[in-house]
């Protein structure tokens, strides 16, 4: 018997120990299809936790924010938002709020240079419907990473995609900060029995 053939052997011998399975780690690692859901999880719902500001400083201004476990807070509009029941839906979305244009931002590097610092009650921006305009806020005190600006050319991923590709704006906030502001959150379950939705 040549080193080859050895070598061969105890492959096969190795490959039948880990053939030989323990039923509990079979259980963990191969689910019963039948205790699956019927559809997978969204990558929001699996990469998130979702939180909702209700009438946010006005009556109807509900938005959503998505916490990723990095601490990343993505901000859009909630379904039941004011702006969505107009005719429509919205038409227009405008970046350029007071004295600062938010598109403009260039956050660079791992510490984030450039990024502006907002406090909740700033405005991210301003949608437009066709006989309306609606003031976004950030709903979290932090720094501005990014804002979405494909919804200045695509406004309509607002009306057919607000959950996803229709987020308004990126914020990183200070841990103390959320923990502030969490308080003042609603999660999705309750929001959907506030909202009935």
């Amino acid at each position: 018997m040549n080193d080859h053939s050895v070598i061969e052997t105890n492959n096969a011998q190795e490959q039948g120990e880990h053939e030989v399975e323990d039923p509990e780690l079979r259980r963990l690692l191969v689910p019963n299809p039948e205790d699956l859901p019927l559809t997978p999880p969204s990558s929001v719902e699996a990469n998130f936790v979702s939180y909702f500001a209700p009438d946010f400083m006005k009556p109807g201004h509900d938005q959503y924010i998505y916490r990723h476990a990095n601490g990343l807070c993505v901000i859009g509009l909630a379904p039941t938002h004011v702006a969505f029941k107009d005719e429509g839906g919205i038409t227009a979305i405008d970046f350029n709020v007071g004295k600062s244009d938010r598109s403009g931002i260039k956050v660079t590097g791992k510490r984030k240079k450039n990024a502006q610092h907002l406090e909740s009650n700033s405005a991210l921006c301003k949608v437009c419907s066709k006989d309306a305009t609606y003031i976004v806020r950030c709903c979290v005190k932090g720094s501005l990473l990014e804002v979405n600006d494909r919804l200045i050319k695509q406004p309509e991923l607002l009306n057919s995609a607000a959950d996803r590709e229709g987020y308004i704006a990126i914020i990183m906030p200070k841990p103390a900060d959320w923990l502030k502001v969490k308080d003042s959150l609603v999660g999705l379950e309750e929001y959907k029995k506030l909202r009935e939705v």
